[in-house]
């Protein structure tokens, strides 16, 4: 056998191996199922979010404000992520009108006004909350949101005063942790 070929052979048994032992080890991963795809602890936010069928909107909204690369990064980064149907409560012509170019610092805006600096599980937001059970949070947007729960479930109040709540929690990602949220929060 020539020397290239047998150097070839090596490098895909190598490469095959490699890939096994990604796919065997994602296998292995504890995931959450969001949107009837798994979410991966191993990928990041964006890898994982677009995946998603109930995150699509918020997928566009985040390609379209530039947010991809950030979200991406090292983080750590917790998201409260709404779903297309909490998109679909907002008034009519709000989405289509945010992702347009000339409207993108205000998308961004609304977008990071749903990240939190830091890795904050659904344990870590428990400990946060006070003897009234809130707990203010200050957003990458700058601003305010207040954690508060109702018997054993979690809601994040906005800057309006709208209430969203948590409807799967602890969705853990390489580079943070995301909330799915079932409305949209407004700063």
């Amino acid at each position: 056998m020539k020397k290239s070929t047998l150097f070839g052979a090596a490098l895909l048994a190598l490469a095959l191996s490699t890939q096994t032992g990604y796919v065997q080890a994602q296998q292995k991963e504890k995931t959450v199922t969001v949107g009837g795809a798994p979410m991966y602890p191993s990928k990041t936010i964006v890898e994982n979010a677009v995946n998603s069928k109930d995150h699509t909107t918020l997928v566009a909204a985040v390609k379209a404000a530039g947010l991809v690369e950030t979200l991406s990064g090292k983080g750590p980064f917790t998201v409260f992520a709404p779903t297309n149907a909490a998109f679909d409560l907002l008034p009519a012509g709000t989405v289509e009108n945010l992702v347009k170019p000339e409207n993108k610092s205000t998308l961004t805006s609304v977008l990071t006004y749903h990240v939190i600096p830091g890795k904050l599980d659904s344990k870590a937001l428990w400990k946060k909350l006070d003897k009234d059970g809130k707990a203010e949070l200050t957003t990458v947007q700058g601003e305010k949101l207040t954690v508060w729960k109702k018997d054993k479930d979690l809601y994040i109040k906005d800057a309006k005063g709208g209430d969203a709540k948590v409807s799967i929690a602890d969705v853990h990602q390489s580079n943070g942790v995301i909330h799915v949220i079932d409305h949209v929060l407004m700063p």
